[in-house]
């Protein structure tokens, strides 16, 4: 494709592009922790791990919109309470709004709880789907190998 070239070499590892166990597998681990990473660019962060790690670049990029509009509420909220356990502390009574001065004044006193917890619920979520992929994947192969075997080994009419 023209204009490819811009970009590099890189755009031209396999890994990228093509869907195989270990980079689908970092693929799901990548995404879903950049998923629950509150901060602006998670897409890009996404990205760049998947082309350092080799990993799928299109669904390393795809999953983290795990968190969207609809499901951040419940995903942070259960993030800040993990960290509130971990770190056992209070829980404060949260009343969200999407403003700079919310941010400024009422993220201050919850930051701690609540970014612990999602580095716990990133990490988690991406060691999870790593092994979870991983074992699924080489669980499905050896059932096509025995299938293929016994198809093999029926004598035929």
């Amino acid at each position: 494709m023209p204009g490819l070239h811009l970009l590099g070499n890189w755009i031209y590892e396999p890994n990228l592009w093509h869907i195989n166990r270990s980079s689908t597998a970092m693929a799901f681990a990548i995404g879903l922790f950049c998923a629950m990473v509150p901060a602006p660019g998670q897409i890009f962060v996404a990205a760049y791990a998947a082309v350092r790690l080799k990993a799928n670049l299109p669904l390393s990029v795809s999953l983290i919109f795990v968190t969207n509009p609809l499901t951040m509420p419940v995903i942070y909220y259960a993030a800040y309470e993990l960290g509130a356990f971990l770190l056992d502390t209070p829980m404060k009574v949260i009343e969200f709004e999407i403003s700079w001065s919310w941010l400024t004044q009422r993220l201050g006193g919850i930051w701690r709880p609540f970014l612990l917890g999602c580095l716990v619920m990133g990490l988690s979520a991406a060691i999870a789907s790593y092994m979870t992929i991983n074992v699924l994947w080489r669980w499905r192969v050896g059932v096509a190998w025995r299938r293929r075997a016994f198809g093999r080994n029926v004598p035929k009419p």
